[in-house]
């Protein structure tokens, strides 16, 4: 057991730059935390006025969870998708050997655009399958204490699950939490979690919340009290802690310094395993170089 924390960890702004033109909040991994149950990234990017246009690119090992909280987006992919998200709908992505994608907002002008990306690392069990791609537009919710509702994004939270296809025991879930209520998180005790600010007020365990800002809740806990003057919007994450080795890079999740090198050079080579993302001509992102030192597990401090 990892036992009860009460951890905040604040984000980092990351310049994406070049064709993505956007600037982004991350918040994991941290130097300290890789990974909260198999949920191994989070990034924020808005709100504000963007013309997002993420040409394709590689994933392995991983599955992207995209939910957006203002704007629409479109995503095309090498499982021959093509799709427009919406607020309160979810994009889930599954990479396993290797698959690329593209990510554009709608339209040749800025608009508000909101959203959390999130990754989710695959076990051994599925991470050399092949790619697949799901959209989920109406999520199951559930009722909590003095009004607040909790959104299922993935796996299961507060006796309701959700239709996504997971591969670990995992909870992702966006709460609303109405203006001068106190709430209590029903969480399971075997799992870690952490509580992520979206908008609005709240202190959580006696930790009083930033906007962005995550709070590591350890394990051991049956629930975890949430205050708010004003509402707030939350994100609860959390799942069995995952215990494989993980090695990250780039757009990469795996077990070894090769197995990034060599999904790298595929990628470079252009080879088949990465596919083709539909409607796309020969626009590409390019893999970066690799660090001249060799890639290790991350390890958690905490």
């Amino acid at each position: 057991m990892i036992g009860r924390r009460s951890i905040p960890l604040e984000p980092r702004e990351v310049p994406l730059g070049g064709v993505r033109a956007m600037n982004v909040l991350r918040t994991l991994p941290s130097k300290d935390l890789p990974t909260v149950g198999a949920w191994c990234f989070l990034d924020r990017f808005g709100p504000g006025p963007v013309r997002m246009r993420v040409e394709p690119h590689p994933h392995i090992g991983l599955q992207t969870v995209t939910w957006p909280l203002v704007g629409d987006m479109r995503h095309r992919d090498s499982v021959d998708s093509d799709v427009t998200l919406r607020r309160g709908q979810l994009n889930l992505m599954t990479a396993g050997n290797g698959i690329s994608h593209s990510e554009y907002s709608i339209g040749e002008h800025p608009i508000p655009l909101d959203a959390l990306q999130f990754w989710v690392v695959l076990p051994e069990s599925a991470r050399h399958g092949a790619g697949g791609f799901e959209q989920h537009t109406a999520l199951p919710t559930a009722s909590l204490d003095h009004g607040a509702v909790a959104t299922v994004v993935l796996g299961e939270f507060a006796g309701v699950r959700s239709p996504a296809t997971v591969h670990t025991p995992i909870v992702g879930a966006e709460v609303s939490v109405t203006a001068g209520s106190t709430i209590a998180l029903p969480l399971n005790r075997e799992w870690e979690h952490a509580v992520v600010l979206v908008e609005g007020d709240a202190t959580v365990e006696g930790v009083v919340m930033e906007r962005n800002l995550m709070l590591y809740l350890g394990d051991s806990r049956d629930d975890a009290t949430v205050v708010s003057e004003t509402g707030a919007l939350l994100f609860v994450l959390g799942g069995e802690p995952f215990e494989e080795d993980l090695v990250m890079w780039w757009n990469f999740a795996a077990r070894t310094h090769e197995e990034i090198a060599d999904a790298r050079d595929d990628w470079e080579a252009g080879s088949p395993r990465f596919g083709h993302v539909v409607t796309h001509d020969d626009e590409r992102i390019p893999a970066p170089e690799l660090p001249h030192v060799r890639l290790m597990p991350r390890r958690r401090r905490i």
